[in-house]
């Protein structure tokens, strides 16, 4: 079973939330429909960054690791290779 790290943006403000989930699309709809508290102040977000994960283990300390970055390191990895969103879409 995959897992996966993503980035969402918000619709709102332009600010970049980062998760993880077994089911991106799934979680997108949660965050959008005011599921959680943080982001539900901040919607509508779109998905635009998804990342494949091997492991339960890789994909927490992957969102972690994301959990440091700023929006430039977010809009360098949208656009890289490493971004799988078309294959959800």
């Amino acid at each position: 079973m995959p897992f996966y790290v993503y980035i969402i943006q918000s619709e709102k403000d332009g600010t970049y939330y980062k998760g993880s989930s077994e089911n991106p699309l799934q979680r997108l709809v949660a965050h959008n429909n005011a599921q959680s508290k943080y982001t539900s102040t901040k919607m509508p977000w779109k998905l635009v960054y998804i990342e494949e994960q091997l492991s339960k283990k890789e994909m927490l300390i992957r969102e972690r690791n994301l959990k440091r970055g700023n929006a430039e390191y977010f809009q360098k990895l949208i656009a890289s290779p490493k971004n799988i969103i078309n294959n959800f879409k």
